[in-house]
C-alpha cells in the first residue's frame, strides 16, 4: 500500500515533524551511535552493509530513545508520581535510566523469564521490580494493579506514539551517516523499532525499503502481515526473548503500510549472526540484535529476486545486553 509522507501524522499519529522533535529533545541525552562495515561481511553477503550500533546506545539497546523520548514529553504533575511500565528487559532498563535522569520514580514489571542481565540492568538504574508471569495477560494485570496504587503514567514498551518517535531517530541519524542506504532490516516484535524507523526513513526517501527481521518461533507479524489482520501466537519460542511481543493497534498499520517484507529466520540462523557480530565485528550483540545480519544472509533474501537491487543495506543491531552468565561460570 502507497501512502503519501504528507499525510503520515494524520493516518499514524506520528510524522517526521514529531521524530524529529524528539530528535531535539533527546539529543542531550543519548548517544549518537556509530555506522561500523565490514569487507568480510561485505563479501559474504554480496552487499554493502552498514551496520548500526544501537548496543552502544545508553542502556545497552535503542529503547533508550522512545523511553527518554516519553519521559521527557511528559509536564511536571505528569511526572510527579513516576512512570510504569511491563518489559521482558530492555525497554524496562531504558525507563529506569530516563526517569533516573528526570528524578522520578519508575515502577517496572518484569516478567519471571527475563534474562537476568536485563533485570541487573533496572537495578543499576534504580527502577523498582515488580515480578509477573511470563505471560501478556499478567503483565498487563500487574501494571494495571501498580497504576492504581502509585497513580503514576503508563509508558507502553512500543504502542504509544512517544515511543515510536523516539525510536524513529535512528533513521535520521543512519541516513546521514550512511546516505546510500537504499533499504533497512530491523528486527520486529511489538513494532515500535521498526515503526518509527519506517516512518522517518520513508519520509526522507519515499523509494528506501524496509524489511522486518523475526525469529520463526514468534513470527506473528509474518503471519499479520500475510493475514492482514494482527495475529496473536497462543506461545512463542525463540532464543531472542526481546522479540516475543505481539504487534498494537498503533505499530499495526504502519507495518501493514511501510514495511515491504518480512524475513523469517531461524533460531541457528540467529547464532550464527551473533558469532559474526563477536568474531568479525568485534560487538557483542543480543540475539534480537543479530536477527538482521541473520535475515540479510538468510537463503530466503539472497535467493529472492524481488531484492536483487537492495545494493546498500543499513542493519540496525537492536541490542548488545547478552546474558554471559553460563559462559563465565565454564571458564571457573
Amino acid at each position: 500500500m502507497e501512502v503519501n509522507t504528507e499525510r503520515y501524522g494524520e493516518i499514524y499519529g506520528v510524522d517526521i515533524s514529531a521524530i524529529k522533535e524528539a530528535q531535539v529533545r533527546i539529543s542531550p541525552f543519548i548517544h549518537t551511535t556509530p555506522v561500523l562495515s565490514s569487507e568480510t561481511l561485505n563479501s559474504t553477503a554480496g552487499r554493502k552493509l552498514y551496520f548500526k550500533c544501537e548496543c552502544f546506545q545508553k542502556g545497552g539497546a535503542f529503547k533508550f530513545r522512545g523511553a527518554s523520548n516519553a519521559v521527557l514529553s511528559l509536564d511536571n504533575d505528569q511526572a510527579a508520581k513516576g512512570v510504569v511500565t511491563h518489559s521482558s528487559g530492555n525497554h524496562a532498563a531504558a525507563l529506569s535510566l530516563a526517569a533516573k535522569l528526570r528524578g522520578i520514580p519508575a515502577y517496572i514489571i518484569i516478567p519471571k523469564n527475563a534474562p537476568n542481565c536485563k533485570v541487573e540492568n533496572v537495578r543499576r538504574y534504580g527502577g523498582h521490580i515488580i515480578r509477573s508471569e511470563a505471560t501478556m495477560q499478567s503483565r498487563e494485570e500487574t501494571a494495571s494493579r501498580v497504576l492504581q496504587e502509585t497513580g503514576a503514567v503508563l509508558l507502553h514498551p512500543y504502542n504509544d506514539k512517544r515511543i515510536i518517535s523516539g525510536q524513529g531517530t535512528i533513521s535520521l541519524e543512519l541516513l546521514k551517516q550512511a546516505p546510500l542506504i537504499d533499504t533497512i532490516i530491523v528486527p520486529i516484535s511489538g513494532g515500535g523499532l521498526i515503526s518509527g524507523v519506517a516512518l522517518a526513513a520513508k519520509s526522507i526517501n519515499p523509494n528506501i525499503r524496509i524489511f522486518a527481521a523475526e525469529p520463526r518461533g514468534a513470527n506473528d507479524a509474518a503471519q499479520s502481515k500475510k493475514a492482514g489482520r494482527i495475529i496473536t501466537l497462543p506461545e512463542t519460542n525463540t532464543i531472542a526473548d526481546g522479540l516475543r511481543a505481539s504487534l498494537g493497534d498503533l505499530t499495526w498499520p504502519i507495518v501493514r503500510d511501510l514495511v515491504d517484507d518480512i524475513i523469517v529466520v531461524e533460531d541457528k540462523e540467529i547464532i550464527q549472526a551473533m558469532r559474526l557480530c563477536y568474531e568479525i565485528l568485534k560487538v557483542a550483540v543480543e540475539p534480537s540484535g543479530a536477527i538482521g545480519l541473520a535475515a540479510v544472509l538468510s537463503d530466503s533474501f539472497k535467493g529472492n529476486p524481488a531484492w536483487k537491487d537492495c545494493h546498500h543495506i543499513g542493519i540496525v543491531l537492536s541490542g548488545g545486553n547478552v546474558d554471559l552468565g553460563t559462559l563465565w561460570d565454564s571458564l571457573c
